[in-house]
């Protein structure tokens, strides 16, 4: 490890608190580096978390296990910066920007600080865009809008990194950065290989904690790949995909540093700057101006299932909605998203809006009519209808493995439609239903109205 010259050096350490050190320093500045060379030689870098007078607090990348309070600290007068060139696409870095891939390191590339301010709200433009993942449930009803950020609300056992993954390699997106906080192995290695068995890779930064890794580097990987992300869209004008997980995980690891540095927990253990944390990463979403964009799509797992967790609870109230993962399926009554608008209808298709409401009618009926099914209620002609079209909707659009361009998937709403009911049941724009209802299913429907009519 390369130290420059002239640094602050202190020796014998006040506290080692599990992976807080503290030394009494002064001109040290909150979120600088420093270096920790143990007794044995073994370095480490440390980031400055707390600031008392001079009394210096700081979190060790590598923990504290084995440390000597005799150790030196070497403060480098900066804040952690990152690496930044073309020569990061393809690549694999830990939590402390050190490449974990195999591949050359990069001590000559640009580096860039890590954490800064958020975007000059003046330099944000009107989200218009939208972001194809070829996932039905997203595409068609709640899209997923440029600059903007969403969560997947989930709880353990469920697919989210499947789903987050397909999103990855599927969506229409220059640049994927990926950011995975207290991974088991098996995850990240699930990630790495679904973006090269699709192709994406080459496009793709990863930063990744393994759940091994050291605590503080959780911390600092949404810092990076927000980082990285942000110079992408403003320099080179790309349009970045930045893919967390999992949020929860990232928000433990603040309580456990909380506990460390003695302070007041608030609610359920969780510090009370717990909000400020969150939003600060998520306000990185923007769509700049004259630039690219940044969109943030999430993973906040609910302990117990529980929506009213601080994390979930105050994720919701930084975010623009947020997509429902239950059994497998996205919920489509608990899933939102409110920039959905401003491409429904103007950067898909004209009948997208009224194919989105008459499909989600007829679903909610398809719930109620499952619901007397299963009371042993006499079902109506039309109640079978509904159980049929619900069937077809769970198989066709819930499951979160079908993959469909957005045309397509606005082709299968009609088809599904025709299936089902007849036109004069679906309380749609005539004009739509000339338009889109499929010939066929509308021949054979007409001589049906026929004959109502003379009956």
């Amino acid at each position: 490890m390369t130290i420059i010259q002239n640094l602050i050096r202190h020796i014998r350490l006040l506290e080692i608190v599990g992976d807080l050190i503290r030394v009494r320093a002064e001109g040290v500045a909150f979120g600088d580096i420093a270096v920790v060379e143990n007794i044995d030689g073994e370095c480490s870098l440390a980031k400055v978390v707390d600031l008392d007078r001079d009394i210096v607090s700081l979190q060790v990348f590598s923990g504290g296990k084995g440390l000597s309070t005799d150790a030196k600290v070497n403060f480098l007068g900066r804040p952690l910066d990152v690496v930044y060139s073309d020569n990061i696409l393809g690549r694999v870095f830990r939590g402390s920007g050190e490449p974990i891939d195999g591949g050359p390191a990069l001590p000559t590339d640009p580096r860039i600080p890590v954490g800064g301010p958020t975007v000059n709200p003046v330099m944000r433009v009107m989200p218009s865009r939208m972001i194809e993942t070829r996932v039905p449930m997203i595409d068609l009803f709640n899209c997923l809008v440029e600059s903007q950020k969403i969560p997947i609300f989930s709880i353990a056992g469920e697919p989210f990194n499947e789903l987050l993954a397909r999103i990855g390699f599927q969506a229409n997106a220059d640049v994927v950065v990926f950011g995975g906080m207290g991974l088991i192995f098996d995850d990240y290695h699930f990630f790495r290989t679904a973006f090269e068995e699709h192709g994406v890779f080459h496009r793709t930064v990863m930063f990744v904690n393994q759940a091994s890794d050291p605590l503080v580097e959780r911390l600092l990987v949404p810092d990076m790949a927000l980082a990285v992300a942000e110079k992408m869209a403003v320099e080179d004008n790309k349009r970045v995909l930045v893919l967390l997980t999992d949020m929860t995980a990232f928000a433990d690891a603040m309580k456990e540093l909380g506990v460390a540095q003695e302070r007041i927990p608030a609610v359920r253990g969780h510090m009370g700057d717990l909000y400020t944390q969150l939003a600060s990463r998520y306000e990185k979403a923007c769509d700049f101006k004259g630039a690219g964009s940044v969109t943030i799509l999430s993973v906040t797992t609910m302990p117990g299932d529980d929506v009213t967790h601080p994390v979930p609870d105050n994720t919701g109230y930084i975010t623009e909605g947020q997509f429902y993962l239950h059994d497998g399926f996205i919920d489509p009554f608990g899933s939102l998203s409110r920039l959905k608008q401003h491409v429904v209808g103007k950067a898909t298709r004209e009948d997208h809006g009224q194919i989105m409401n008459t499909m989600i009618r007829f679903y909610s009926g398809a719930v109620e009519a499952k619901k007397k099914q299963a009371m042993a209620f006499e079902l109506s002609l039309f109640d079978e209808k509904l159980l049929k079209y619900g069937h077809l909707f769970r198989e066709r659009f819930m499951d979160t493995r079908v993959s469909l361009p957005v045309i397509e998937a606005l082709d299968l709403c009609w088809l599904t439609l025709a299936e089902c009911f007849e036109p004069k049941e679906l309380l749609m724009k005539q004009n739509l239903i000339d338009t889109y209802y499929p010939k066929a299913a509308l021949s054979k429907a007409e001589p049906q109205d026929a004959a109502d009519k003379a009956a």
